[in-house]
């Protein structure tokens, strides 16, 4: 064939910064989902299935998990929700969020022939979604109390009212005698919110009595800090106090204060080698909440996270940051902790005594966006700014990224705070999963393999993500607001509630449907892009592809035009070629699969057979 060239396509990682035509022209793909980039190829990702199983026992958005292995060799996985605190053991869930408070009561409950029942309380402190258990109390109207109930309503500081799964036999005021009610710590908000309070803004703006059109003050989403103490875990709760799960015990004992503790603080992490816990944006005089300084950290005595106060024979202190307005997160690194505030970045290096502790700043206008948006592999760390992706190997640098201004444009910044990122070593990837413009959950994640420096991004919800490093498989949560947590010994429980996955298990959903993936490449010409040219052949090149895929060719005449051509071919394990017949000035290729049961394919060097065909 007479003037034919044979065009390969393309090369490694998704490019949204540039134009597609100039993205063809430099061999590269422009779109994806589920797909990733391995050893210079794509290939689909592959599944993941519920962990444990049933599913979806959890209550809540889960915002951290830690995993560990105890010192008899049971592996653990802690899990912090807007509204609980979980621990996940050998297939089984416990409930371990620590009490706030046990309030001993008299006649504290009110029926009116509905499943409704009042609770009198002159000091309860509930709130609206917070959790109760009553005991030692006698039925009332046919309904047994002694139960755990979630909040519904809080009409006043002395009463709440909680649903009964039965309705009432009758109308009684006062009744249920003499018992406990047992309190869970109050639940937190499950997305970041503003406040639009009728103080929120200038004085006599807008009307009397009626929420405000914007509002800069913040009320934040719950969230959680977790590590481990040798074989403890500690767990901090976002502007609150730091509890211990003793592991000695039992299983399904929950969690309790941590004795001298901060009672306030932004979270906690333990320090590996000298096992000191490091408590920070906390309390310059502890027990008092009022004194919370958001750039203020705490650090334990060396093997003792009860004690805080500095004396010669121990190594307790406390350390400030002077660069930012708060401290946003922290990760373990070779020889030092990393802290970022919202504008920099600081090393935490042990030094012995009398200080304990140095603190040097390691970069500035590099600040962290979320809590849990930096980790570290291989001596380096990773992190996602206000508006860049960072490293440090010793030196901060601001990372190229193929994505960035789509990643950047589409984010929810109201919501910046539940970004999660995690590592995936099986495939040398960093994912940053975060909420796009219009979502008020984590939808999109934005992935990055530092081995091979390329990028792609996926329309997946992981509010949290855990590599392999006591389970086998990476585990990621989800979280549906529309569905209600699969736990019947609660009653009156309200819709909010997280899967656990077990990744790269399987090739389906966990729910067993199909991967839906795609990829896109850039659109692609023939000499500078002023000649037409005709398409007759595409010859696939796939490795481990089990089911069909469409390949859908789309012929342009311009870079602004409706495509002239879309051609559409079925590729099966055994496809030599296919055939097509179009004219254009460039061509673009699209891959998709959506069958049950896919396995993970690889795509390699994809060509085109090409011929010039004029200018006009």
């Amino acid at each position: 064939m007479t003037g034919v060239q044979t065009c390969a396509l393309p090369i490694s990682g998704i490019d949204k910064q540039d134009t597609a035509y100039s993205a063809g022209d430099q061999r590269k793909y422009v779109d994806s989902d589920l797909v990733r980039f391995h050893y210079g190829k794509p290939e689909r990702w592959n599944g993941w299935s519920y962990l444990p199983d049933p599913n979806n026992t959890i209550v809540g958005v889960v915002r951290d998990t830690h995993s560990w292995i105890g010192l008899d060799g049971t592996r653990y996985l802690a899990l912090g929700t807007d509204r609980k605190l979980y621990l996940y053991s050998e297939g089984e869930v416990y409930d371990i969020t620590p009490i706030r408070e046990t309030a001993a009561l008299t006649n504290p409950f009110t029926t009116n022939g509905t499943t409704t029942v009042t609770v009198t309380d002159a000091s309860h402190g509930a709130l609206v979604g917070d959790f109760v258990t009553f005991d030692s109390f006698s039925s009332i109207d046919g309904l047994d109390m002694n139960q755990e109930f979630e909040v519904i309503t809080v009409p006043s500081s002395s009463t709440y009212t909680v649903t009964h799964t039965s309705t009432a036999s009758g109308s009684t005021s006062g009744g249920g005698g003499t018992g406990n009610a047992v309190y869970q710590i109050n639940t937190g908000p499950t997305a970041t919110t503003y406040g639009y309070g009728w103080g929120t803004l200038t004085w006599n703006l807008s009307t009397w009595n009626t929420p405000r059109s914007s509002s800069n003050v913040v009320v934040a989403g719950r969230n959680w800090s977790l590590d481990n103490f040798g074989e403890d875990l500690i767990a901090t709760v976002l502007d609150g106090g730091t509890f211990i799960k003793d592991i000695s015990g039992a299983i399904d004992a929950r969690a309790t204060a941590l004795s001298n503790a901060p009672t306030t603080s932004r979270f906690s992490l333990v320090s590996t080698d000298t096992r000191h816990l490091m408590i920070f944006g906390t309390e310059t005089t502890i027990g008092n909440s009022a004194t919370q300084d958001d750039l203020l950290f705490r650090f334990s005595d060396r093997e003792d996270a009860t004690d805080y106060t500095p004396v010669a024979t121990n190594e307790a202190g406390s350390l400030r940051i002077s660069d930012g307005s708060r401290i946003v997160g922290a990760v373990k690194s070779s020889g030092q902790i990393l802290v970022w505030t919202d504008t920099s970045m600081h090393g935490i290096q042990f030094v012995g005594t009398p200080f304990t502790f140095g603190l040097r700043q390691l970069g500035a206008n590099c600040g962290l966006i979320a809590q849990h948006a930096a980790v570290e592999i291989n001596g380096r760390s990773y992190w996602m700014s206000d508006n860049s992706f960072y490293m440090y190997d010793g030196v901060v640098k601001k990372m190229p990224c193929s994505v960035q201004d789509y990643v950047f444009d589409d984010l929810s910044y109201t919501n910046k705070a539940d970004i999660a990122c995690g590592i995936n070593t099986a495939f040398n990837e960093i994912i940053w999963y975060y909420p796009s413009a219009n979502a008020t959950q984590i939808d999109r994640a934005v992935a990055y393999n530092y081995l091979e420096n390329t990028w792609y991004t996926v329309n997946l919800g992981r509010t949290t993500w855990l590599g392999a490093y006591v389970f086998e498989n990476p585990i990621a949560t989800e979280y549906d607001a529309s569905v209600t947590a699969n736990v019947s010994t609660i009653l009156g429980l309200t819709a909010g509630a997280s899967y656990i996955y077990e990744h790269e298990s399987g090739n389906n959903q966990a729910d067993g449907t199909a991967i839906s993936a795609f990829l896109t490449t850039g659109s692609v010409g023939i000499a500078d892009g002023d000649e037409l040219m005709s398409v007759s052949r595409l010859v696939p090149d796939f490795d481990n592809l089990t089911n069909n895929m469409t390949a859908t060719l789309t012929l342009e005449q311009y870079p602004q035009s409706a495509a002239n051509v879309t051609t559409t071919g079925t590729i099966t394990s055994t496809t030599e070629k296919i055939d097509v017949r179009g004219r254009g000035r460039a061509v673009k290729i699209k891959y998709e699969t959506n069958t049950v049961d896919d396995t993970a394919w690889r795509l390699g060097s994809t060509k085109l057979q090409l011929r010039p065909d004029g200018r006009r």
